[in-house]
């Protein structure tokens, strides 16, 4: 079994948006250059096309990327393992786009 979150949009416009996703792909970058766990999971594995898919050792990954055709982000998170562990991806993802006031409100969570 696996638990997928369905696709969560947060307000970013367009002029910002691909900004963004450039300094989340690097603070990601940065964390796995470092070594540095997510949750106590290391970083699997980073793909950075068109936004960035983390991926942690216990196969659970968060997916962050401009929309092509909408002022917002969009954000799915995925676990093989529990729901507890999708949710905590989202609370990983969700805490680094905090960090940027560009970032606006979801048009639905998990």
């Amino acid at each position: 079994k696996t638990w997928s979150s369905p696709t969560m949009s947060p307000h970013c416009a367009d002029e910002v948006k691909y900004g963004v996703i450039d300094k989340v792909v690097k603070h990601f970058e940065d964390l796995r250059a470092k070594g540095a766990k997510i949750g106590d999971q290391a970083i699997r594995d980073l793909v950075t096309v068109n936004g960035v898919r983390v991926t942690v050792e216990d196969g659970s990954w968060g997916l962050v990327r401009a929309s092509s055709n909408k002022p917002e982000l969009v954000v799915v998170v995925e676990s093989p393992v529990s729901e507890q562990r999708m949710h905590d991806m989202f609370e990983m993802v969700n805490s680094v786009l905090r960090t940027h006031p560009e970032v606006g409100e979801y048009n639905q969570k998990i």
